[in-house]
C-alpha cells in the first residue's frame, strides 16, 4: 500500500531539493576546474569556444578619478600593493610599442597575489591565471629564451617555426600550448580584472554591488569562451563577493573611499593601457581567434 504525499509537501521538497542539487553539482565542477588548472591543464574548456570577433581596442575608461589630496596613499607608495602590481605592467610597455613578457608576467604574479583573498571566485580564476603565467614563464626562461623577450617577437618566431595552433583548435596536452595562445588566455583575463576593478572604482555608491559590476565584467570578457556550466558555476560563486567598501579596504587599507576608489581607478587604468596595447599586437597578426 503506498502513501501519497500532499501536493504541497511535494513543491517544498523539489524547491530545496533541486537548487541545493545544482550547487553540489557547480560546486564539484569547479573543484575539478581549478585542480586541472593547477596541474598545468589550463586552457580546459575556454579552448571550447570560438571567439567571436573583438573591437580592436576597449575605449579608454580608467584613470578618470583625481585624487582629493596631493598625497599619494600608502597603497601607491613603493611598497603598496597597487603600486607593485603597476610598476612592472607599466614597465612591460616598451618603447618600441612591444610588450616585453618578462614584466607582463612579473605584473600577473602581483596581480595574482592581489586578487586571491577576494573570494572564492578569484581563487578560481587566479588559479587559472597562474598555471598559464607558470607555463609562459617557462618559455621566457627555457632553451628558446630568446625568442620570447617580448609578444612581437614571440609570436613572430613561433609563426616560423610553424608552432601556432590552428584558430579555435587546441592541443590534446595544453603543456604543450604555444606562448601566444596562453598570451591570449592571460589577455582575456586581464581584460576581466581591469573592467572589475574600474568598475568597482567609478560605481556610484547607490549603484550595483562590486559581485554584480565584476560579474557584469566577466559576461563581457570570458563568459563567451566558457562552457555554459561554467558560467553558472562563476554566477553563483558572485553571490559570496565581498561589498565594494571591503574590497577597497584590501585594496588600499587605511585610507578614505574616496581616495581608494581614486587609487583603484589609476590601477585599472595601468592594467587597460597594458590591454590596449596587447589587444593591437594580437589583432594586427591575426591571432584574437587562436584560442
Amino acid at each position: 500500500m503506498g502513501v501519497t504525499l500532499p501536493s504541497q509537501v511535494l513543491r517544498r521538497w523539489f524547491r530545496h531539493a533541486i537548487p541545493l542539487a545544482i550547487s553540489v553539482l557547480l560546486l564539484f565542477y569547479l573543484c575539478v576546474w581549478s585542480l586541472r588548472a593547477l596541474s598545468g591543464c589550463g586552457s580546459g574548456a575556454q579552448s571550447c569556444i570560438s571567439e567571436g570577433p573583438l573591437p580592436l581596442q576597449i575605449q579608454q575608461q580608467s584613470g578618470n578619478l583625481e585624487a582629493l589630496e596631493q598625497e599619494e596613499p600608502p597603497c601607491l607608495g613603493p611598497q603598496g600593493m597597487l603600486s607593485r602590481i603597476m610598476r612592472p605592467f607599466r614597465a612591460s610597455l616598451n618603447p618600441e610599442g612591444d610588450v616585453e613578457l618578462s614584466q607582463y608576467l612579473a605584473g600577473w604574479r602581483e596581480l595574482i597575489r592581489f586578487l586571491t583573498p577576494f573570494g572564492s571566485i578569484f581563487t578560481f580564476a587566479t588559479s587559472e591565471a597562474f598555471a598559464k603565467v607558470t607555463a609562459l614563464e617557462s618559455q621566457v626562461h627555457g632553451p628558446n629564451a630568446a625568442h620570447y623577450t617580448s609578444l612581437a617577437g614571440m609570436v613572430a618566431w613561433e609563426r616560423r617555426a610553424r608552432l601556432l595552433e590552428r584558430p579555435g583548435i587546441a592541443p590534446r596536452d595544453s603543456a604543450k600550448n604555444s606562448g601566444s595562445r596562453t598570451m591570449l588566455l592571460l589577455h582575456r583575463a586581464l581584460r576581466w580584472s581591469q573592467l572589475c576593478l574600474h568598475r568597482v572604482a567609478t560605481g556610484t555608491p547607490s549603484g550595483p554591488e562590486a559581485g554584480e559590476l565584476c560579474n557584469d565584467a566577466y559576461d563581457t570578457a570570458l563568459g563567451p569562451h566558457h562552457p555554459w556550466l561554467v558560467r553558472q558555476a562563476v554566477r553563483l560563486a558572485f553571490l559570496s563577493f565581498p561589498g565594494r567598501g571591503r574590497l577597497l579596504e584590501l585594496a588600499c587599507p587605511g585610507t578614505r573611499e574616496t581616495e581608494a576608489r581614486a587609487a583603484l581607478d589609476r590601477a585599472a587604468g595601468t592594467l587597460e593601457d597594458v590591454y590596449n596595447r596587447t589587444q593591437g599586437l594580437l589583432a594586427e597578426r591575426g591571432l584574437l581567434q587562436l584560442a
